[in-house]
């Protein structure tokens, strides 16, 4: 696993960007039907799709981002249903929502995290980023009406710090299975356990209807969530029940907690 954590790497082969052609005042501008144009010479930017050529045809190129695994590597196995699988479980929850919610303490924090995002406000964030015009390269699929350092995207915001993605990728990327997939392996392995059989349900089964306001059969919201938590404390303890009865467990604890 180390060695392939070494030799795994992913590149980003984007244009440069390490020289600011537009600025302040001295942006692009629009021209319909052509694009975006060098103010001064009235010269049309390279396409998205002509920067990339070019960069096709530069032996010296290199890519702009290129991004590995760190050297503390430490991968261990675990088992679905072990002590060390529960365990793992806690640790991984534990650090990926840490600090989610804490505001930066200090004043050096806030200056130091003011800058990053300064910093981030004109780095480019994905081929359509506004920012390309910067740079002299107009970003895919470029329209009239935008500039440098106005961005949309998640990963300019001060929340993201960068990066706009998720902090647990999703399981195909990993296992080779999509979430349905995944969903379905749970089903079938509930179904085995409660002892029915893995038979397709009708769709049509239940009237789904938006509930209006008011309604006296909505009860309040705290509620719900409580009957929620109630149901599947129930499913919890009615599956350990059985996985207790098929290891021939004693029932005696399982029993009360079901109860």
């Amino acid at each position: 696993m180390k060695q392939i954590a070494a030799a795994t790497y992913h590149q980003v082969w984007w244009p440069p960007c390490d020289q600011v052609r537009f600025e302040g005042e001295h942006l692009p501008v629009w021209q319909d039907g052509v694009g975006y144009v060098d103010p001064d010479t009235g010269e049309v930017l390279p396409t998205w799709d002509q920067a990339l050529d070019e960069l096709d045809e530069d032996d010296t190129a290199e890519p702009l981002h290129v991004i590995h695994f760190g050297d503390q590597v430490d991968v261990k196995g675990v088992l679905a249903g072990t002590a060390n699988a529960d365990q793992c479980i806690h640790y991984l929850s534990k650090y990926l929502t840490k600090s989610l919610g804490e505001n930066l303490g200090g004043r050096a924090q806030r200056e130091h995290a003011a800058r990053f995002v300064e910093a981030l406000r004109y780095e480019p964030c994905s081929p359509t980023c506004p920012n390309w015009l910067r740079y002299g390269v107009q970003p895919k699929g470029a329209k009239a009406g935008i500039a440098p350092g106005r961005c949309r995207s998640k990963a300019h915001k001060p929340e993201h710090l960068g990066y706009a993605g998720r902090r647990v990728l999703v399981s195909r990327k990993w296992s080779n299975k999509t979430l349905a997939e995944h969903k379905q392996d749970r089903r079938t392995w509930v179904l085995e356990a409660l002892g029915q059989a893995d038979e397709p349900t009708d769709p049509h089964r239940y009237v789904w209807r938006q509930v209006k306001p008011g309604d006296p059969d909505l009860a309040p919201i705290g509620v719900r969530l409580l009957r929620s938590v109630a149901e599947r404390q129930r499913w919890r303890a009615h599956l350990r029940e059985l996985e207790a009865r098929a290891n021939g467990q004693d029932l005696s604890a399982t029993g009360e907690e079901a109860a």
